[in-house]
């Protein structure tokens, strides 16, 4: 078996493709660095990402001098690396297969589909394939079937891939050098065909793939000024909704360093129901009713209708216990250990979750109430809701950023608290509850004037990051989203002014800038950028807020991704990746930059019956 030659990419360089059951990234010269398989939180098949040495990759490599050059084929999933020396010129055609069947459900298998095409001349090609299961924890061994090569292991939990392709199996098997003449593909399959792939089916799961992304995107109500970006953005948050449960996942990837070197690498492959809200917020605004309600119900059948412990964060399946273990034998992206998969945030005390639960649940009852026959479980999951917030408001947590060792009063839980009992008020009305709904506003009232006694700094008169000290957040940005703060009330002015003042670098936002468990930050938050960006627009300094996005946009990768962070002198991407956080949030920024008149207008125009 031959290795990988070529370097890591050095600024997150990747595409990703995916079909909602699983993804892969693929470096700027056409390479597989990372992938799980048969689910997004399976073992990884390739995990050069995280040791390029011992990781496995699926390299496609031309041989000679070959410059590269890659893009999404337009309104799509679908990844084009193009390599061209001057004579001979081919494509590289990466995608999982995703389409509508007949009996209106998904195909989306677990399946990788490299599709060649010689544009020109007569290239010659070496392949690197190198699946490495188990996190390459375990030796592998090649076994050539009569239409296949599978890789499986030799010790520990039994797994395997298959590869089909109409090149010489043999000579992928040995990385030998192939000519290309016409059209050629590779398909690597965690199951067994029943009917091994020709050329013929190729081509058609590519066409029917492309229609999908396509029609998909077409649906997509974007009214925005800066709309070829936010289709992208879209499409990455499609691809991280899990089909079989309508979860979405916070990324594709596990442990990508917040800073190169340090050990702040986290496993981000599950689903944070803070993300809920806004994931709902973004998408319904999108015209994307369905993977909106098909999240929803996610969180309906995962939250607690009385007594349990609600959990900031589950499995894409709903899994409630995620347990984090380190990878010792792999040697983390540019060194930065450890690995980790599973998470043990599961088990932390986050009051703000409340608040986003409730959130979700009025932004879905005004939008689907006509079409929800689970009203009476939904009155029962907002009244065990307020319970838990009328017993926890005042203790301590972990706050949105998940100190593992330090709890507090943070400003920001406190504000969650206030929105879910806003929310609950809402919601009491729309169902005729007014006993409840006055209940709810008598205790929202009352965290609101709690809030603004401690949690705000009497000499700068801004929120603060916690009850009692002068640290600044910038999750407190959010107050005017949630509606907690007017944007022209001159606390959240302050706020904003004076959060921008301290946590922001050469236009780029800290979370915040105070040691925590693992020292002092290092990197800038992309999430938090988008924030401060929304935040400067709507008190006002608009001209300062469009630089700044302007700016950002031009920090993404050469296909518009982010990732979670950025370094602040380089604007390198750092970081779990493609981050859906960031997508929402530049979606949300974008859409707020934009004529807000005629963007309400034409959304209104867009609403489900």
């Amino acid at each position: 078996m031959n290795k990988q030659t070529h370097p890591t990419p050095q600024n997150m360089d990747y595409g990703v493709i995916g079909n909602c059951r699983s993804g892969a990234l693929i470096s700027r010269i056409g390479s597989i660095d990372f992938c799980c398989l048969p689910d997004f939180d399976s073992d990884a098949m390739f995990a050069a990402l995280l040791d390029p040495a011992r990781g496995g990759c699926f390299a496609v490599e031309p041989i000679g001098n070959y410059s590269s050059k890659q893009e999404y084929l337009r309104r799509t999933n679908i990844l084009v690396t193009t390599f061209f020396d001057g004579q001979n010129v081919f494509e590289l055609i990466d995608f999982m297969p995703r389409y509508k069947t007949e009996a209106n459900g998904y195909h989306c298998p677990s399946d990788i589909v490299r599709y060649l095409r010689v544009l020109s001349g007569q290239p010659s090609i070496r392949i690197f394939y190198d699946p490495r299961p188990n996190w390459a924890q375990n030796p592998v061994r090649s076994e050539m079937g009569p239409d296949f090569l599978k890789r499986c292991t030799t010790e520990g939990k039994y797994e395997s891939v298959y590869l089909y392709s109409d090149l010489p199996l043999d000579s992928i098997d040995e990385a030998q050098s192939i000519s290309l003449t016409d059209e050629h593909f590779l398909v690597m399959s965690y199951n067994q065909k029943i009917t091994a792939p020709d050329i013929d089916f190729i081509r058609l799961e590519f066409e029917r793939t492309k229609v999908y992304w396509m029609g998909w995107v077409t649906k997509t109500s974007v009214f925005s000024d800066y709309q070829p970006i936010v289709e992208r953005s879209a499409l990455v948050l499609k691809l991280l909704a899990y089909q079989k449960t309508g979860a979405i996942l916070a990324a594709v990837t596990t442990s990508l360093p917040e800073t190169v070197g340090e050990v702040r690498n986290w496993d981000y492959r599950y689903c944070w129901l803070r993300d809920s809200s806004m994931t709902i917020n973004i998408l319904t605004r999108l015209g994307h009713y369905n993977v909106a309600k098909r999240f929803l119900q996610f969180l309906l059948d995962i939250v607690p209708f009385k007594d349990d412990k609600i959990q900031i964060m589950y499995g894409i399946r709903g899994q409630r216990e995620l347990k984090e273990r380190d990878l010792d034998w792999l040697s983390g992206f540019e060194g930065s250990k450890p690995v980790r998969v599973g998470n043990a945030a599961y088990r932390q005390k986050q009051n703000d979750i409340y608040g986003v639960v409730m959130d979700a649940i009025y932004q879905s009852l005004s939008l689907f109430r006509q079409s929800l026959d689970n009203q009476e479980d939904l009155w029962t999951v907002v009244r065990t809701l307020t319970r838990h917030v009328r017993n926890n408001w005042k203790r301590l947590d972990s706050g949105i950023w998940e100190f593992r060792t330090e709890r507090k009063h943070f400003t920001f839980s406190k504000i969650l608290c206030w929105v879910a009992m806003d929310r609950a008020v809402k919601i009491a009305q729309i169902f005729g509850k007014q006993v409840d709904a006055v209940s709810y506003a008598q205790l929202r009232d009352r965290i609101k004037a709690n809030i603004y006694k401690y949690g705000i700094h009497h000499d700068l008169h801004a929120l603060t990051q916690f009850y009692g000290g002068n640290s600044l957040d910038a999750a407190n940005l959010l107050a005017d989203h949630y509606g907690f703060m007017d944007p022209q009330d001159p606390i959240y002015v302050n706020t904003v002014q004076h959060t921008y003042n301290r946590l922001c670098v050469n236009g780029l936002m800290y979370r915040y800038r105070d040691a925590d468990d693992f020292g002092v930050p290092h990197s800038a938050f992309t999430v938090c950028t988008f924030w401060m960006i929304r935040s400067l627009y709507r008190i006002g300094e608009k001209d300062l807020a469009r630089k700044l996005f302007d700016d950002l946009l031009e920090s993404g990768n050469h296909l518009g991704l982010f990732s979670e962070d950025m370094d602040f002198k380089t604007r390198r991407l750092l970081g779990n990746f493609p981050q859906g956080y960031s997508h929402l949030a530049l979606i949300d920024t974008a859409m707020t930059l934009s004529d807000q008149t005629k963007w309400h207008a034409l959304a209104e125009s867009y609403r489900p019956d």
